[in-house]
């Protein structure tokens, strides 16, 4: 084994740091105030541990060269199809690699104060070491499909830390916009990988980019199309660019991780490494060309009429990465791929600063440029901020929450009555119901077994009934009759062998029986 087949523990450190906290919330170990420590110091470990690990790669490859693909075991195969656990350690892989766990730390360290005292500071750094983990691999990651499982990864990680403040509808409904825009990017990530083991053989990152020049200029586009859709979506650019204002709803570490420096970026990330592929469709690069410009213009013009410091950011954001979207259009995949480090470094450090603007702001918001304010209709625009927010409701995600609806509708309606279920069943559901109607504190209703259609239907209405002869007869008795009786007797049993079980000789005797049984 040598030192870079340790690149996989680069985005598991985070992930087990993730498992533990949630593990100890569960367990009740780390609850409250008093296990803000042991999470912080988890969760800075794993952090400082990856990046301390990107940075001896770093080294190396300096020293000796980068090694490129780093294959460590088979992990999915079927027939033709294999999917390997691989790592790209180029010098695109490794610099945003070591950026992203850069990045990573500071929040992680920035977030042990900012989130103190906060009910879900366990829950908080929980996800944002998921997410921290999902980077990682996104961006090292040596195939397309060990790429898209980062990249759900982040969006859950995304979603749960839009949702925070889960009691606040503006943050579930908000989280959940997000959620269903990036599955259509998703969609397309989907199709890209598809594509490529059919019409290119392989998923790895150097079988795609390698045999791009095999495909005529439709195929290439097609493959590298379900690419594009899966990063224009991630990017927040136009015509997905409406869910990135709402991610603001999250805590401000979050803002800055996810959409100041980080997430926003991958879908750039995926389009520069995608450069040899992208470079066999013109058309595709004119396309990336003309949204980057028009999201830069959306992203400029509407920060103009923001009044807070969060949301003029996040606009300048999304101008900036349409900006680099642009310049992939243009085939200056080299000057992005500067942008985007750059850019990244200098958000994340405003971002982390912008509690201190808001606390220290005082008088009015900067005036709105006159050449704007005189026009009123592009003025109007900018303030609706284009109404893209209605049209993507309109569009995206009512549409979504309709068709879940009608899945429910069809299950009930169809699916439940084609097997035989009932449409209600009256009987008893509690014991806490069940004592009310005998004491009276409930009206006595009709509780039989609503009657079934067909063979299938029947044969659950004789069982449900047994169950309910089963229940009110023997385990629902009181007084100390039928079933209860017995598991009472049983019980005091089980109660006397748990005590003689703690002492210490018969624990003591329990663990030579253990050795003897290995031995």
């Amino acid at each position: 084994m040598t030192i870079h087949q340790l690149i996989g523990l680069v985005p598991l450190f985070p992930w087990l740091a993730a498992a533990w906290i949630g593990i100890g919330r569960v367990a009740g170990r780390n609850v409250g105030e008093a296990g803000e420590r042991q999470t912080a110091v988890v969760a800075q470990g794993a952090a400082l541990s990856s990046l301390l690990l990107m940075l001896i790669l770093d080294g190396l490859a300096l020293a000796w060269g980068a090694p490129g693909q780093v294959a460590l075991f088979p992990w999915l195969e079927s027939g033709a199809y294999r999917v390997m656990v691989s790592f790209t350690l180029d010098p695109l892989g490794l610099s945003m690699g070591t950026l992203v766990a850069f990045v990573a730390l500071l929040v992680t360290r920035f977030s042990v104060n900012y989130m103190h005292r906060e009910a879900g500071f366990q829950r908080f750094f929980a996800v944002l070491s998921l997410f921290s983990g999902a980077m990682l691999l996104i961006v090292t990651a040596g195939n397309a499909v060990l790429a898209f499982v980062g990249w759900e990864l982040a969006g859950l990680g995304s979603f749960l830390l839009i949702g925070y403040n889960w009691d606040r509808p503006t943050a579930t409904g908000n989280a959940n916009r997000a959620f269903v825009t990036n599955r259509f990017g998703d969609a397309g990530f989907v199709t890209g990988i598809a594509l490529s083991f059919l019409w290119l053989g392989g998923i790895e990152w150097p079988d795609i980019l390698g045999g791009a020049h095999r495909l005529e200029t439709l195929g290439a586009g097609l493959v590298a199309g379900g690419f594009l859709l899966a990063a224009l979506a991630k990017s927040a650019q136009l015509p997905f660019a409406a869910w990135l204002s709402r991610a603001l709803e999250g805590p401000t570490p979050s803002s800055a991780v996810f959409y100041g420096s980080l997430m926003v970026h991958a879908g750039v990330y995926l389009l520069i490494r995608l450069e040899p592929l992208l470079a066999q469709a013109p058309a595709l690069m004119v396309m990336l060309a003309v949204i980057g410009l028009a999201t830069a213009l959306y992203g400029v013009l509407v920060g103009l009429v923001q009044t807070d410091v969060k949301s003029a950011l996040i606009f300048s954001v999304q101008a900036q990465v349409g900006l680099m979207v642009l310049e992939c259009g243009l085939g200056w995949f080299e000057l992005a791929a500067w942008h985007m480090a750059a850019h990244a470094a200098w958000r994340v450090w405003q971002f982390l600063n912008a509690p201190s603007y808001m606390h220290m702001a005082e008088g009015p918001a900067r005036p709105v440029p006159a050449w704007l304010a005189g026009r009123r209709f592009l003025y109007t625009a900018a303030l609706q901020r284009f109404w893209l927010d209605a049209a993507s409701d309109a569009l995206l995600t009512r549409p979504t929450e309709k068709l879940g609806a009608d899945v429910r509708r069809f299950d009930e309606r169809v699916v439940d009555r084609a097997v035989g279920l009932p449409d209600s069943v009256g009987a008893v559901r509690s014991l806490a119901e069940w004592e009310e109607r005998r004491s009276g504190a409930r009206p006595e209703r009709d509780h039989g077994v609503s009657r079934g259609r067909g063979m299938p239907g029947r044969a659950l209405q004789w069982t449900a009934t047994a169950l309910q002869w089963f229940e009110e007869r023997l385990v629902l008795q009181s007084g100390g009759e039928g079933l209860l009786r017995v598991l009472r007797h049983i019980g005091g049993h089980v109660v006397t062998l748990d005590r003689l079980a703690s002492q210490p000789r018969y624990l003591v005797l329990l663990i030579v029986l253990t050795f003897v049984v290995i031995l």
